[in-house]
């Protein structure tokens, strides 16, 4: 059975057309594979060797590789740099931009107060103290 799939193959093969440009002329230039910009890449020559060496050792695929490793934690610093960064161009404000900050909260504090704890009471309790407001002013009227 697995001679008669190598026989068709090899019928399939005398089948298929070649080139014939090496009959032709010997002075054409020969067509050449081209390289794959991925697998040519230092980094990706790199991740393979280590994967096959990785499967070799029999260490498992969860383990992350050293390279990745190294790319994360430097990855990691550069966030942490940045934002320390940040932090320090807040503190090394001006005075003046430090002052005008706090004039800009004062005015949104004055604008919107802070909620009460009325606000968050139960209907009836508000309701309530409607009622009492009502009857003073009306007693405060009738005084006047």
């Amino acid at each position: 059975m697995y001679s008669e799939i190598q026989r068709e193959r090899a019928d399939i093969g005398s089948l298929m057309a070649r080139p014939e440009y090496r009959e032709w002329n010997p002075e054409l230039i020969k067509p050449k594979k081209l390289l794959n910009p991925v697998k040519a890449s230092r980094s990706h020559q790199e991740l393979h060797r280590e994967l096959l060496m990785n499967h070799r050792r029999g260490l498992g695929v969860d383990s992350k590789p050293e390279l990745q490793r190294v790319l994360e934690h430097r990855r990691r610093n550069q966030l942490i740099k940045k934002k320390k960064e940040e932090l320090e161009a807040k503190r090394l404000q001006c005075p003046f931009e430090q002052e005008l900050l706090r004039r800009q909260q004062r005015l949104n504090q004055l604008e919107n107060p802070p909620e009460k704890e009325e606000d968050h009471a139960p209907e009836f309790i508000k309701v309530r103290e409607n009622l009492r407001r009502i009857t003073t002013i009306t007693s405060e009227e009738r005084a006047l």
